[in-house]
């Protein structure tokens, strides 16, 4: 009796609105431009909320200074349920190369990791490296010889690469670009000679034969992949790094709006319909409980300074 009285009690402390919620359209903001695979995992999501929660759930694209524009703006909106904001794992590398101006732990409530999947390693195939073992003993036989190509000073791409090379003893020099797309042109023409590139955008030309795929980034091979090692089995064991997306709200959120959420995006990424939308962009469903995503959050934050500190890598 004391244990439902308490459950009585706790339903009666909320306000009216959190009870009833939805009561208006939801927004879902996606700190990056239309078009790339956070703007497709957001739209997709936001297609099956609109269905389970009974009000319209909208994408607002606000991209800016890696992500960090628009997250500032959905951290700081009222914690009412109606501002979410999707993160990609590069949320977890900007409080090392940004002066952010909210907590990125503290300051959020997680509501749910949504995907997760490699980087592909891709290399010109002039190169006259197959394997990771060989491209390690290249790297290191040539210091400073072989160009690695990224997405931008102090991105994901560029941190995994520096983690890479901390871990492998090699040095390898970095050329940063301007998005993924242009590190991919000028690794195909053998600008640059290797890329640690997401899944989605590199596979078509692994496929076309321009690039070869050397690894994957993850503790485990993927389905999309299935022939291509990781990183870990191929000569660098404890190597893992995943690339993932996953919805936010600002520090505050009630916890049965954060559960309802969890609750219908669990539903939606159960379905075969998401993991073959998924699976298309090389990456897998991911969901789990807001404190296993809370965790993730924080371990990589950690994780992620310190690489950056070793490796003395700063926004430009």
């Amino acid at each position: 009796m004391k244990i439902l009285a308490a459950l009585a009690f706790s339903l009666l402390a909320l306000p009216a609105w959190a009870q009833q919620y939805p009561l208006k359209p939801v927004r879902i903001i996606v700190p990056f431009a239309p078009g790339g695979g956070s703007d497709f995992i957001a739209r997709f999501m936001a297609r099956r909320l609109t269905e389970t929660l009974g009000s319209s759930v909208l994408v607002e694209n606000k991209p800016g200074a890696g992500g960090v524009l628009g997250i500032e703006i959905g951290v700081k909106s009222p914690a009412d349920g109606y501002t979410l904001t999707l993160i990609a794992s590069s949320y977890t590398v900007n409080p090392s190369v940004y002066k952010l101006n909210f907590d990125p732990v503290g300051d959020i409530t997680p509501i749910i990791q949504l995907s997760q999947g490699p980087l592909l390693v891709v290399a010109n195939p002039a190169l006259p490296v197959k394997t990771i073992k060989e491209l390690i003993a290249l790297a290191k036989a040539k210091p400073g010889a072989v160009n690695f190509a990224s997405s931008g000073q102090g991105s994901v791409i560029h941190l995994a690469t520096e983690l890479f090379d901390s871990m492998a003893g090699s040095k390898m020099n970095h050329i940063p670009y301007k998005g993924t797309g242009p590190a991919l042109t000028d690794t195909i023409s053998g600008q640059t000679n290797v890329l640690f590139s997401s899944t989605a955008a590199a596979m078509p030309h692994v496929k076309s034969g321009r690039l070869r795929a050397i690894a994957v980034t993850t503790a485990k091979r993927i389905p999309a992949l299935p022939e291509i090692p990781t990183i870990a089995e191929s000569g660098l064991p404890g190597y893992d790094v995943t690339l993932w997306h996953g919805l936010i709200g600002p520090k505050g959120l009630p916890r049965t709006i954060v559960e309802r959420i969890n609750g219908d995006v669990t539903k939606a990424l159960t379905l075969k319909e998401t993991a073959d939308q998924l699976q298309n962009d090389g990456v897998a469903p991911a969901g789990g409980t807001p404190e296993q995503f809370a965790a993730q959050i924080k371990m990589e934050i950690g994780i992620w300074r310190k690489v950056a500190a070793d490796a003395g890598v700063k926004a430009e």
